[in-house]
């Protein structure tokens, strides 16, 4: 009498395109981003990056779920995050308030798209050494400011102040350092928290977590822009600020020893 248990029918080849179905979803936010902002409607630009960023969140669980992770998957993705979190908040920057720089002088112009161009190209350098990285490196943090949250720091910004009237014509000598301060800051060396490591136990968040949460989620909905902004400024800030209190700690403890 045979105690094997049947075997498992092969698993369709098709489920592999549900994680990149979420993938060129996050891609095509990006490129209504852009499109948005050429017709000046810079609110939904800002809007469709943060749901890339949703989406580019969700392709890699789901691939996980169904077990359909594939070299292919992450090259794309890797490709979908560079449309979504590289070139689509270069140019919704550069077509709100960066093209007005013009205004002033053809120099001022080139300073508007080169800092459009640093972005970009900043995020483009994160991801490719994110990528030769895979494996090496701590899961926990990431080695420089990962490119939705530097979006979405720029994003929300523009969200901001087009919510509340402010054109990107006065704030246009205010957006080229913002572009390079936080294109910068990808490729930095700076460490940030990835949330990939959370605190739980049997797959259960702690009480704190849920209080956290609603801190958060009640002032979103009366306020989103606003409230992104704040949020993700502060941890483009605690990149800085994480690192250099390491390094002053391990500097005093070897003073110690």
């Amino acid at each position: 009498m045979s105690d094997s248990t049947p075997a498992r029918p092969p698993r369709h080849r098709g489920i592999y395109l549900l994680p990149n179905l979420f993938t060129t979803g996050a891609m095509f936010a990006g490129f209504y981003a852009i499109v948005a902002s050429i017709g000046g409607d810079f609110s939904s630009a800002a809007i469709a990056v943060f749901v890339a960023a949703l989406l580019d969140g969700m392709d890699g669980r789901v691939a996980r779920l169904t077990n359909t992770q594939s070299e292919f998957g992450v090259q794309y993705d890797s490709l979908s995050d560079l449309v979504s979190f590289g070139l689509a908040p270069s140019l919704v920057m550069y077509n709100w308030s960066l093209a007005s720089l013009k205004d002033y002088g053809p120099t001022w112009g080139k300073i508007g798209w080169a800092a459009a161009f640093v972005y970009a190209a900043c995020a483009a350098l994160r991801l490719a050494r994110f990528n030769t990285q895979v494996g090496v490196i701590d899961k926990r943090y990431f080695q420089g400011l990962a490119s939705p949250a530097a979006a979405a720091v720029c994003m929300s910004f523009v969200w901001s102040m087009d919510k509340f009237d402010v054109p990107g014509q006065e704030v246009c000598f205010i957006v080229p350092f913002m572009a390079v301060i936080v294109g910068l800051l990808m490729v930095s060396r700076f460490r940030y928290y990835s949330f990939k490591s959370l605190p739980m136990s049997d797959g259960r968040v702690p009480f704190l977590w849920i209080i956290v949460g609603l801190l958060i989620l009640v002032p979103f909905f009366v306020d989103p822009p606003r409230v992104l902004f704040v949020v993700f400024t502060l941890y483009l800030l605690s990149g800085p600020v994480m690192t250099l209190w390491g390094r002053a700690t391990r500097r005093r403890r070897r003073g110690a020893a």
